[in-house]
């Protein structure tokens, strides 16, 4: 699990058979998980509706709603078609496993399973589901949750990495003047400039993640960073101006009222890139703190004219 989650993810266990779920219960909680139980797919529906689990392991045959059934139902409702469901077959029921796969469910077990396995493909599932919620509609790059695990991955890895945080500068000129459909595909411009420079500068592979509007994080080896950021500014900045209406590009700033009715020159945007790197002090352990140094060096990087990286040059004192 993501150490910043705010709490254990909740499994649900549904099986009529006291036993298994008892020792599905046992040894999910083992692993830090929170745990329910439902005897069959009536009272699961009845509890899904009162706690919203992350996730429900399901027994196929089960008396008054089975498996099958329940997982259709939940597909079929809007509330739960994105719940991740594990199903729970009898060995060797091939047909089972295509039938419940069918039905919608996200994996199966095939009884007798081992702890270990169980474990895995929860966790497996969890991570999977997670990551396809957090993708951006816009964008299609992975959200706030994928970022920090990145992190923490490569905290944990043990390799030196730095994280960019970059936005567009003065995008809200761009809104106002075009409005939010325009604005947007500024934001699909700058996407595909940071992934066309995270494909360009080769292995070790960077990360690139987006938070949200015009924000976006980048993580990679800190000798990726120059290449990197040069090649995206760039790229996004030729990209960004055949954007603009003609006219406007043609003399470099767009004009735009007040709420007085003065009119203001906004230049063209440009992109604000703040950087923090691992071996600027022990607290970029943390990955909200690697976060949250990027995103000072940002505000820097905002002081000075035209698309500028800022680069934390601190080191720590202990």
């Amino acid at each position: 699990m993501d150490p910043a989650d705010e709490r254990p993810d909740l499994i649900l266990v549904v099986d009529d058979d006291a036993d298994i779920a008892r020792f599905v219960e046992f040894n999910l909680r083992l692993h830090g998980f929170e745990v329910i139980h439902a005897g069959d797919g009536q009272e699961a529906l009845e509890m899904i509706e009162r706690q919203r689990p992350d996730l429900a392991v399901v027994d196929l045959m089960m008396p008054r709603v089975d498996g099958l059934e329940l997982t259709r139902r939940l597909r079929a409702n809007p509330m739960t078609s994105a719940l991740p469901v594990i199903m729970l077959t009898a060995k060797g029921m091939t047909v089972d496993k295509v039938h419940g796969l069918s039905a919608g469910a996200d994996d199966y077990l095939v009884k007798p399973f081992d702890t270990a396995e169980l474990v895995a493909r929860v966790s497996s599932t969890l991570r999977r589901n997670k990551e396809f919620r957090e993708v951006s509609p816009l964008t299609g790059l992975p959200g706030n949750s994928r970022i920090r695990r990145e992190i923490s991955d490569r905290v944990r890895s043990g390799v030196d990495y730095a994280v960019g945080y970059v936005d567009i500068d003065r995008f809200k000129s761009v809104n106002d003047r075009y409005g939010f459909v325009r604005g947007d595909e500024f934001i699909s411009a700058l996407a595909r400039s940071l992934h066309r420079a995270v494909v360009a500068i080769g292995l070790p592979p960077a990360f690139l993640g987006h938070v949200g509007g015009d924000d976006f994080v980048i993580v990679c080896a800190p000798d990726q960073v120059r290449p990197l950021t040069s090649r995206a500014v760039v790229d996004f900045e030729t990209a960004a101006d055949k954007l603009y209406d003609p006219s406007d590009a043609a003399r470099g700033y767009v004009e735009l009222k007040d709420r007085r009715g003065n009119i203001r020159r906004a230049a063209l945007v440009t992109l604000s890139i703040g950087v923090s790197v691992s071996d600027a002090g022990k607290r970029l352990t943390n990955p909200l703190d690697a976060i949250a140094v990027a995103s000072e060096m940002k505000s820097v990087a905002k002081s000075q004219p035209g698309s500028y990286v800022a680069v934390d040059r601190r080191r720590s004192l202990s």
